[in-house]
């Protein structure tokens, strides 16, 4: 993912969990019960892929903006995601692409999905976003910065949220008018309506809109399920309120195969699907060899950062940039690199041994 702290270490994860047995605040519409969660998962499957962004793209505004939409470069890396047997990509979305063009963003989702489906793919589509960048613009986006991971990633809605007073009718629509479009389109899987809320240092200031985004979405009701995956076990009211109202638990995990066994077992208790939207930080030891066979055989989603290497810049890890743009040794994420070509053909063996494409 996009953390820039260390994550805490399970026994913090093991308390703060205890603490959503304590009661909640309801919010408007019901959660999926449990049978119905069940139910969803038997008819998907063990999910697995990556998070994805096209190569040519730096950021979510470059992927959806019409001028730089690239449904050339979509189709080709996701029939190479095709090939090692994934089913399932995360997919970011931005609320100013849909602003400027609605009409467009819209008519872009459905080619997006279309050709995600042609390679037998299904989509998780995320809408807000609290990493790295604050401020955005429309229009042509900042060319990567050199050895720096991620250094054209903006937040969703940033910093606009505290000072433009209309935004959250804005981001009411937003929400409102995608989830209805695509509220019974069985080509996405899931919405997860809020990443890392918290993170960058907002702490608790994203409460508001965490909130509201459930409200929303349980306002549509769309077919898919909805969640928010936890990701930093100090942030203990976000925990509390993303476990009790999303309807599959989801979660983050950078770390090896032996904190990544606790979180799951701890999650576990609640008895719902589970898929782990970001894992797979090869210098943290959070690699395929140690984590993708583990997902499998307690059939958890896995869903890994980064698919091809490309201007997002990720083959770098979060807190040690290279200014002089040369290829670490070992990459942080991704797969693949603009030609195809495995980062470690090892793992390209094991990913398609676990996903039947021997």
């Amino acid at each position: 993912m996009k953390i820039k702290t260390k994550q805490p270490t399970i026994f913090v994860l093991i308390i703060t969990l205890i603490l959503l047995s304590c009661n909640q605040n309801s919010i408007q519409g019901e959660r999926w019960s449990v049978d119905k969660a069940k139910k969803w998962q038997a008819q998907h499957g063990w999910l697995v892929g990556s998070n994805f962004i096209p190569s040519t793209a730096i950021n979510q505004l470059e992927m959806w903006q019409a001028d730089t939409f690239d449904p050339v470069t979509i189709d080709r890396e996701l029939g190479w995601a095709e090939d090692l047997g994934f089913n399932c990509m995360r997919v970011y979305l931005h609320h100013l692409a849909w602003q400027t063009d609605q009409p467009g963003f819209k008519n872009r989702m459905e080619e997006y999905l279309t050709i995600a489906n042609k390679h037998g793919i299904g989509t998780i589509f995320v809408f807000f976003d609290d990493c790295w960048n604050p401020t955005y613009k429309a229009g042509k986006q900042p060319a990567p910065k050199p050895g720096i991971h991620n250094s054209g990633w903006v937040r969703d809605p940033g910093d606009l949220i505290f000072s433009k007073r209309d935004l959250m009718d804005t981001l009411e629509m937003y929400i409102k008018d995608i989830l209805s479009t695509f509220a019974k389109d069985k080509r996405v899987a899931a919405w997860d309506l809020y990443n890392e809320p918290g993170n960058s240092g907002l702490k608790d200031k994203s409460m508001p809109l965490l909130r509201n985004v459930f409200t929303w979405a349980r306002e549509v009701n769309p077919s898919q399920p909805v969640t928010s995956g936890v990701w930093n076990p100090e942030l203990t009211n976000y925990n509390q309120f993303q476990l009790m109202h999303s309807d599959i638990i989801t979660y983050h995990n950078y770390s090896d195969e032996k904190d990544h066994k606790a979180a799951i077992d701890t999650l576990k208790k609640y008895n719902r699907p589970m898929i782990c939207t970001e894992y797979m930080a090869r210098t943290r030891n959070s690699k395929f060899e140690n984590i993708l066979p583990l997902l499998k055989k307690n059939n958890i989603g896995a869903i890994n950062w980064g698919f091809v290497a490309g201007k997002t810049n990720t083959i770098y890890a979060w807190d040690t940039p290279m200014p002089d743009g040369s290829e670490p040794k070992v990459w942080f994420h991704d797969i693949l690199r603009k030609d195809g070509t495995p980062f470690d053909e090892a793992e390209i063996v094991l990913i398609k041994s676990l996903t039947g494409k021997k």
